[in-house]
């Protein structure tokens, strides 16, 4: 007698189902699954894999996320003209565009990882097996790496494996029975039924692992996320601050122009730009903080958070530029730091001769490397707790950073600095200059316009021009302005505050209806004029003059 019933499939190969038709004929049909449902199963085994190791990196060592060591490694290998390129068209937000960019492709990945798995979940789990060795790849390659930091990445591929793979079973076993309705003809109809009932338990089961997936993974996504977040309690517990030992008086009223369009004089810690190399804030509190001074000094020092709070105190304003800053560009932002004398931390260390070099290094790995020479010739160089009469911002800095006027961050701006090693030029390359940055980098006189904006349309007649000038540890002398390749038109100056600062400027033009150039340039104290010859702002900042268009009607 033939028979038109489907036996239930082996657990061992839930792949394929076995029918046989009215005519004795054997068939298999490879069970198959919609490419929604195995784009689906993609996604969710990386995206746990990525919750889960994001979450045993915060509690266990924040730099060893798999997703942010892939995208530090990135960062680290990345040309020097692309990462020029997204500073100047993602700005403060180039690492956002890189996180975003990278959840794309990622998804993109899982999604294509699913689809080829619609039979077999080979391919699947390859593909996140892979991304697996990528990101303890990273991980092994990071700077600060350490033998726990394995933990995230081993855990985080077995979570995605095994989702991928539970997930990929459930469906295949809800895709694989027949439904009510399309039994084979001549099949009986309790065996249809019950093929019915079980597709329904095998749906409702996925349904139940699916749902319970994408909650887990978010959970563990949000925990990750608050156990990261550990140095926003350290400085919210450190209070207030202790005083300088020499407070500052506060800055005179015409110290900006604002109203005629320039950036207030000091720039509120929430305003301050922010370009570094760190993808995820590093999590360091006031409790566990701890700097070493060693290299070529008499007295290697270890200092605490509450030892150098304790210490001697300066408060100074000072404007930060970075490197990447185009001409024109507002990668520059002035604030009122309060910290350790550096020159007091080395005078107690005792600087050995023939030391050139302060090689510092954050506490993700990062380095930077300062003439020895700039630090101590009597400038506010400082280890920083404070900016703008509160605790560094994190990501900022805190705990402690270094602060020194009149040079590009890249060689001066070392945030959650761990360690000072005095060396010389010839035994140690910081992490920009073995990209073929300079390694020494004095800020260079340079002003823009900043009213009106280039391209817009102003009324016709007499025009407010308004600026900022900045020649850090050097001081503006003088700005120029020209309308129309014209006679160069000296700009009232704002009231100045120190030579470490920018200093605003404003001047007026009559301009008739039509289409108008206006070009700045500035004079420091040295008698130096910026030069008008264009440059890159590789490898130690950009020249030129500022030009825009604007149109008067």
């Amino acid at each position: 007698m033939t028979s038109n019933t489907n036996p239930a499939p082996a657990a061992c190969e839930p792949q394929a189902m076995v029918t046989t038709t009215a005519h004795g004929s054997t068939q298999i049909r490879p069970r198959r699954l919609g490419a929604a449902i195995a784009g689906l199963i993609g996604v969710l085994g990386v995206a746990s894999a990525l919750a889960v190791g994001d979450l045993i990196a915060a509690v266990v060592s924040p730099s060893s996320s798999p997703f942010l060591a892939v995208g530090e490694q990135f960062i680290r290998l990345t040309p020097e003209w692309l990462k020029q390129f997204a500073i100047a068209t993602f700005g403060i937000y180039d690492k956002l565009a890189l996180l975003i960019g990278m959840a794309l492709v990622i998804t993109l990945l899982a999604a294509v990882a699913g689809l080829a798995s619609r039979q077999r979940p080979a391919p699947g789990l390859v593909v996140i097996a892979v991304m697996g060795v990528l990101g303890l790849a990273s991980i092994l390659a990071s700077p600060t790496f350490a033998l726990f930091d394995l933990m995230a990445p081993l855990a985080s591929s077995a979570v995605g494996l095994a989702v991928f793979a539970g997930l990929h079973h459930r469906a295949i076993a809800a895709a694989g029975r027949e439904p009510a309705g399309q039994a084979v003809a001549g099949a009986d109809p309790g065996t249809a039924a019950t093929s019915a009932e079980d597709t329904g338990l095998d749906r409702r089961r996925l349904l139940w692992a699916t749902g319970g997936v994408i909650a887990g993974a978010g959970a563990a996504g949000l925990l990750g996320r608050l156990f990261s977040s550990t140095a926003e309690a350290s400085r919210a517990a450190v209070g207030s601050l202790p005083s300088p030992a020499q407070p500052r008086t506060a800055p005179p009223p015409q110290a900006d122009f604002v109203s005629a369009g320039t950036p207030p004089w000091l720039t509120p810690n929430a305003d301050f730009y922010r370009i570094d190399t760190a993808l995820q804030v590093p999590q360091l509190s006031t409790g566990d903080y701890e700097l070493r001074i060693h290299g070529m000094v008499d007295r290697e020092q270890r200092l605490s958070y509450d030892d150098l709070r304790s210490r001697r105190l300066i408060e100074a304003p000072i404007t930060m530029t970075c490197v990447s800053n185009a001409v024109g560009g507002s990668l520059m932002s002035n604030a009122m730091f309060l910290g350790v004398p550096l020159a007091d931390l080395l005078a107690e260390a005792g600087v050995r001769p023939g030391a050139t070099q302060i090689a510092s290094t954050s506490v993700d790995g990062f380095t930077t490397g300062t003439p020895v020479d700039v630090v101590t010739d009597g400038r506010d160089a400082m280890l920083a707790i404070g900016q703008n009469g509160r605790p560094l911002p994190v990501e900022h800095g805190f705990p402690v950073r270094m602060v020194v006027p009149g040079l590009y961050g890249f060689v001066s701006g070392c945030k959650w600095i761990t360690d000072i090693e005095l060396t010389t030029f010839e035994a140690f390359t910081p992490y920009w200059e073995q990209r073929g940055w300079a390694q020494r980098a004095p800020i260079k006189t340079q002003s823009r316009i900043d009213a009106p904006r280039t391209d817009t349309t102003v009324p016709a007649g007499r025009v407010t021009v308004a600026g900022t000038a900045w020649a850090q540890h050097t001081g503006i002398a003088a700005v120029d302005v020209s309308a129309d390749g014209g006679a160069w038109q000296r700009a009232e100056l704002a009231d100045g505050v120190s030579i470490d600062t920018w200093r605003m400027w404003k001047t007026t033009f009559e301009l008739p209806p039509g289409r108008h150039r206006l070009q700045v340039r500035a004079t420091d104290r040295s008698g130096y004029t910026q030069t008008p010859k264009p440059s890159l702002t590789i490898p130690d900042g950009a020249t030129g003059w500022h030009t825009i268009t604007v149109t008067t009607a």
